[in-house]
Formats: structure tokens, sequence, C-alpha cells
């Protein structure tokens, strides 16, 4: 397993539409993999492909605490069939995003079809912070970032943050 590099927004990389994968391989396996060990190392709970460059529809998660026990999940190609009526809306980060959060609303409840690591079709129910963490990353496979769910004004003071970080690292590190 790799640790993989995440892109930081704004770059042009993260609003780019992911692809559908042909079936769960090997090679699917092995960026799941590096994937979850990515996230690990970034101390997340969820990441997708478009966040380390690879325009595939697939995602991690894992909303276990840290006292818990570690339960990693991972999809490919994964859909919501279904949506509660009721909202959540609660306070979302982004490895992608760094240092930055919003309050976003959502569904309090989704399942989702997806395939798993034996490229078999499974369906998750999710509700609560695990519902929050599934959405925020299918949201990445279609080149959408929370900060999309906020006011532009909000979106905006956030993104000049970022591109100002950037371009003070690319200073530090010249």
């Amino acid at each position: 397993m790799a640790v993989l590099p995440i892109i930081v927004a704004p770059d042009p990389r993260l609003k780019a539409q992911a692809e559908p994968v042909e079936r769960v391989d090997a090679d699917v396996v092995r960026l799941m993999d590096d994937m979850l060990e990515s996230m690990y190392a970034a101390h997340g709970i969820g990441l997708a492909a478009p966040q380390v460059g690879v325009l595939k529809r697939v995602i991690v998660v894992d909303v276990s605490k840290d006292d818990e026990e570690s339960q990693p999940m991972a999809l490919a190609n994964p859909e919501v069939v279904w949506e509660s009526d009721e909202d959540i809306t609660r306070e979302e980060g982004c490895l992608s995003l760094p240092d930055h959060y919003a309050e976003v609303t959502r569904p309090s409840a989704v399942r989702v079809r997806y395939l798993d690591r034996e490229n078999e079709i499974r369906e998750l129910e999710a509700d609560g912070i695990l519902a929050v963490c599934v959405q925020h990353e299918m949201d990445h496979l279609e080149g959408t970032l929370f900060v999309d769910h906020i006011s532009s004004l909000k979106r905006n003071i956030i993104l000049r943050k970022l591109t100002k970080s950037k371009k003070l690292g690319e200073v530090v590190s010249a």
C-alpha cells in the first residue's frame, strides 16, 4: 500500500466528473487500499479517488472513533437509491480544503448501491455521520465540493485563503 498525495483546492481536477469502474479488479482493489492508507495518514474519515488524481468512481470511508476498531469501507460506483425526507445539518471539512469547515445540509439517511472489493453488488443503509460522509465523498465523484453547498460569499473566502496558502507554500518550498 502507498500513501498518495491529496489534491488541495482550488485545483481543476477536483471539479472533473469521475468515470465508472468497469469491474473491481486487482488494480481497483489496490487503489482502494492506497486510498484508505492515504485517508488514515491524513486523519480523515473519507476520501474519493478524484482527490488523489484518479478519475474513477471509488470512495473509501471509516467513521469509527479513535477508541473503536476501525471499520473501513470501500465503494465502487456508489449510487443513492433512496434518501430520507428529513435533513441533517453538520459541520463538514475536507482533506482537499484543509482547515476549513462549514455547515452543510444533506438528507439524514441514504441507501447506497455499490460494488464491493469482490465486485459484488451491495447496499449500504447509512444515517448520521456515515450518511453525511458517504454523500460528501460521492459529491467528489461529480466534481462537487462541500463549499459548493454554501453561500458564494463563504465559498469565495475559503477558496481565496486556499489559493493564498498554496502560493505561500510554493514560495517557501522554492
